[in-house]
């Protein structure tokens, strides 16, 4: 079980602590709702949850199948809705650069993920998932 530890600093920032690495990340309010944007919003967090679960699991994907992924890189984009405020979109567009021996099954493995990977599934089924896979 992973374990966080958060620190209001005031201002409507905090300081967010992954336990086992000692690594340190700081949210803070969106602009469009009273804060700084000086760092990741919490809902920020969500959405690039949603690209960076899908790039880390193809990798592990990539790793069971015995194939190489050169290059992801990927660009996440998140549309907040209102009453209540939450996310209605989460739009996620990754480029993936395999090497030139990558047949159609692995290619088909790596599209499933987009759907299938744990935040994929976790997250609300309201929220719409805009996922669109390029391979160079």
């Amino acid at each position: 079980m992973a374990s966080f530890t958060t620190t209001y600093l005031g201002e409507l920032r905090c300081s967010n602590i992954h336990e086992t690495s000692g690594t340190e990340i700081f949210t803070d309010a969106p602009i469009d709702n009273q804060g700084k944007g000086s760092a990741f919003s919490p809902t920020d967090l969500c959405a690039l949850s949603l690209t960076t679960c899908i790039i880390t699991t193809m990798g592990i994907y990539a790793q069971l199948k015995d194939f190489e992924i050169p290059y992801i890189s990927a660009r996440t984009q998140k549309v907040m809705g209102s009453n209540p405020r939450r996310i209605i979109k989460i739009i996620g567009e990754i480029n993936i650069t395999l090497s030139n021996d990558a047949n159609d099954r692995e290619r088909e493995g790596l599209l499933r993920i987009a759907h299938t990977c744990p935040v994929s599934k976790s997250l609300h089924p309201d929220i719409d998932q805009d996922i669109q896979i390029h391979f160079q």
